[in-house]
């Protein structure tokens, strides 16, 4: 994830570092940010995969971490991450990072298959690359792989296409009143209602009873909304 906005005080082993773009990356854990006064900023989520295949950087070196970009990220996309927090408009700040992907997609895209839509077909499609992209085709080389692509072992990743599943059923039944959470666990791989209980809070830090209400009535929850 790259974002822009105010600057905001990083801390790391080191230092607080004064930042306003900065790079994560995957997060295995709930996150919450937090802004004293107005703010404005912009976001550009990419695939753990997808930021390996650009950049060449390792996802999995920058895990459950948020540093200032300058310490990540090749000059090029540094120089775009400028044009862009510096740009008159959020349309041409739009275009911009539009133009820019282009551009380094083109670079790579032979080489890569396309990704699908949901987080679960995408998981499955990065495992079958990884086991026929290269000679070595033993277990452990696979998951060496995705490791070094995404970020995190393939099981890490298969959980959080089921949490996502269990995610949009929920979703889907909110014209019938509130989800049968036992019904949704079934259908979507958990061994009951209680490790569905468990992952969500894992993931997310809410009970999907909870996590249900409050992407329905806290503003703090919108991403989840444009997830739907």
């Amino acid at each position: 994830m790259l974002a822009y906005g105010a600057p905001a005080m990083l801390h790391s082993p080191k230092a607080a570092i004064p930042a306003s773009i900065v790079f994560s990356g995957p997060f295995t854990r709930p996150t919450i940010t937090w802004s004293p006064g107005p703010a404005h900023g912009m976001m550009l989520l990419l695939l753990p995969d997808a930021v390996h295949s650009l950049t060449g950087i390792e996802p999995g070196q920058w895990m459950n971490q948020m540093v200032a970009a300058c310490e990540v990220l090749p000059t090029n996309w540094l120089e775009m991450c400028q044009r862009v927090a510096d740009a008159a408009s959020d349309e041409e700040r739009l275009e911009l990072i539009e133009k820019f992907l282009e551009t380094e997609w083109f670079a790579v895209r032979s080489k890569q298959v396309l990704g699908l839509h949901r987080y679960a077909d995408w998981s499955q499609g990065l495992a079958l690359r990884a086991a026929t992209s290269k000679a070595g085709r033993s277990l452990r080389q696979v998951e060496r792989r995705i490791r070094r692509w995404a970020g995190q072992p393939l099981r890490e990743l298969r959980g959080f296409g089921r949490a996502e599943r269990a995610f949009f059923q929920a979703m889907e039944a909110e014209d019938e009143g509130r989800p049968h959470w036992s019904g949704v666990a079934a259908d979507t791989g958990y061994s009951d209602q209680s490790h569905l209980c468990r992952e969500s809070r894992r993931i997310t830090g809410c009970s999907p009873a909870e996590l249900w209400h409050r992407i329905a009535h806290d503003e703090g929850f919108w991403p989840y909304r444009i997830w739907q």
